[in-house]
């Protein structure tokens, strides 16, 4: 679904980025785990195009996408929900939904109802204003918004971060059911080894701006985490 290729970046005379290839299935949660600064949310910012590779390539079901703005490659079918969240705060959840509209190729305007299906809490709160909300409330406005876009590839940059933990797994139940029911690919920047051993497919790590080993889920190991992942 998502093939990258050498990509390198840098900031200015920082190289942040150095020949990343990763090959992400579709219809699977390919996580992307390392320690803080090795890269992982330059990659994020790189694949949906909020940062423009120096070289390598971005390939989008074989269309290569590295030389197109951001805002097509939404539209191609790339969702992003932020770290941070990045909810519009004085926006209901209603509007910050809406927003997410602007990236669908059919020009629907209506919110899905299955957004409201899947978070209930925004159908009750969705006149509410966004910076009104919980942090776990904000993250399933930030995911649904994501969805509003009815995107074919999801990035979530550390979606579980200071999130309780019923949301941690009320948000893995959702982008497995995403996944069965849509066919969406997730591609998933997360430090909790808990919650990728039981919600992920694939796993990438990085250190240094590299790949540095590949593995299923399962295969995460303590062997592996204490070697790539302990601090």
């Amino acid at each position: 679904m998502l093939e990258i290729a050498n990509l390198n970046f840098s900031y200015g005379g920082v190289k942040a980025l150095t020949q990343v290839q990763m090959s992400i299935p579709k219809a699977q949660m390919t996580c992307i785990m390392g320690r803080n600064g090795v890269g992982k949310t330059t990659l994020i910012r790189n694949i949906i195009g909020l940062l423009q590779s120096s070289d390598g390539s971005i390939k989008l079901d074989g269309q290569e996408i590295i030389n197109i703005a951001a805002n097509k490659r939404a539209r191609c079918g790339i969702g992003l929900v932020p770290q941070g969240r990045m909810i519009f705060p004085k926006l209901t959840v209603e509007e910050n939904l809406k927003i997410g509209l602007r990236a669908r190729r059919d020009g629907v305007k209506v919110v899905p109802a299955e957004i409201y299906d899947t978070f209930p809490i925004l159908k009750e709160f969705r006149g509410r204003r966004g910076g009104d909300l919980s942090g776990g409330q904000q993250q399933q406005l930030a995911i649904g918004r994501a969805m509003a876009g009815d995107p074919r590839v999801m990035l979530l940059d550390e979606p579980t971060e200071g999130i309780q933990p019923n949301v941690i797994q009320q948000i893995g139940h959702v982008l497995r059911q995403l996944i069965k029911q849509t066919n969406l690919t997730v591609v998933l920047v997360e430090q909790y080894v808990d919650f990728v051993r039981e919600f992920g497919d694939k796993v990438y790590i990085m250190n240094r701006g590299q790949v540095v080993a590949e593995t299923a889920a399962d295969g995460l190991t303590q062997a592996v985490v204490a070697e790539h992942l302990s601090v």
